[in-house]
């Protein structure tokens, strides 16, 4: 875990093991998937379109994007009401890993709701959605990847990337699945909500291709990691979170990335309450997940994003503070992972 404190790195700490045998150190090298906390890293490029006036927020989607089968505003889709949840028909995970062939897919699937009425976590084709408007917006039209590459990863020095370099992939930290729950509450709601053909299975998977492959996670795969998935698959490591957050509030190594002004808009609640996805309480800003009982960060005007497993980034305007915290032990459960929550109650202690 990591942290910074207006604009300075005030805590950096790295430990454990890579391995479930406990013979490999997890050292400061070590790189890691973070799952949703992507989505936070995706929202910044999005609020950085914000600031240059490529995006407005209260634009409708289809002037930039014609094809996208909902007929929602910017805001809209960033708070996860657009109703595209999934792809179908369904795509193999190969097709999923092709930009072009899964944004052409989701140009041709039917919303599940009528978008804007409702919001539903989009577990994976938000990074799509999102990802797709920050190239048809950016001038240069750059993809995801590279767009985060070049306009965040590269001027704060961040190990940080959506699209993972062949070269960094023997860095990254193996992610070991989560205990099964034992409790029979806990399983009753896991299977109501996530269960198959649900909707929460259906937005988790994007319909099956992104189910459990085998023995292992499809996530462990190099391909996946390669891949531009703006929903799930940002690898990165605790600093590099921390000081993206941090320069989102404050100036850092002399760059600072959002104004106060745009710090306020993408923190500003759009929509708030139980999601159609997976019946859980959501709030969310121009695509940062805001503090709830579902999310819990360190005060009510932080920002951030939470990631399946237990990892998690946010920023704290207030306070100045830019947290940031990765794993490879992923925590199961529909509940808040206890070990970032305890870091985020050291941090308000200490401040």
């Amino acid at each position: 875990m990591a942290v910074f404190h207006r604009g300075r790195p005030v805590v950096d700490l790295t430990g454990g093991y890579r391995d479930r045998g406990r013979t490999v150190p997890y050292g400061p090298d070590a790189l890691q998937l973070v799952f949703s906390t992507t989505k936070g890293v995706v929202a910044a490029c999005v609020a950085l379109c914000v600031q240059r006036g490529w995006l407005d927020p209260a634009a409708p989607v289809q002037t930039l994007w014609p094809q996208l089968p909902a007929a929602v505003t910017v805001e809209q889709l960033m708070s996860h009401q657009a109703g595209l949840i999934t792809i179908e028909p369904s795509l193999t995970l190969e097709e999923c890993l092709d930009w072009d062939t899964a944004v052409g897919a989701l140009e041709r699937t039917v919303p599940d709701w009528e978008p804007g009425t409702r919001h539903g976590y989009h577990a994976i084709t938000y990074g799509w959605l999102a990802g797709e408007l920050v190239r048809r917006a950016d001038p240069a039209h750059r993809s995801l990847g590279t767009f985060l590459a070049e306009e965040i990863s590269a001027p704060l020095g961040l190990d940080l990337w959506i699209g993972l370099p062949a070269n960094e992939e023997p860095r990254v930290a193996r992610l070991l699945g989560a205990p099964a729950p034992t409790d029979p509450v806990e399983l009753a709601q896991i299977a109501e909500r996530m269960g198959p053909g649900t909707r929460g299975a259906r937005a988790l998977t994007v319909s099956g291709a992104f189910a459990m492959a085998g023995r292992g996670l499809p996530w462990n795969k190099p391909e996946v990691r390669a891949a531009e998935l703006g929903g799930a698959n940002a690898i990165t490591n605790a600093h590099s979170l921390a000081k993206l957050y941090g320069a989102m509030v404050a100036e850092v190594d002399g760059v600072r990335l959002l104004d106060a002004d745009t710090v306020d808009a993408v923190r500003r609640a759009r929509v708030s309450g139980t999601e159609a996805c997976m019946g859980v309480e959501m709030t969310f800003g121009l695509g940062f997940m805001l503090d709830n009982e579902f999310n819990p960060l360190l005060a009510a005007g932080s920002f951030g994003h939470p990631g399946a497993g237990g990892s998690l980034g946010f920023a704290d305007p207030d306070s100045g503070i830019g947290f940031g915290y990765v794993m490879n032990q992923m925590h199961g459960g529909l509940a808040a992972d206890p070990r970032p929550a305890a870091l985020i109650d050291a941090v308000r202690r200490c401040i």
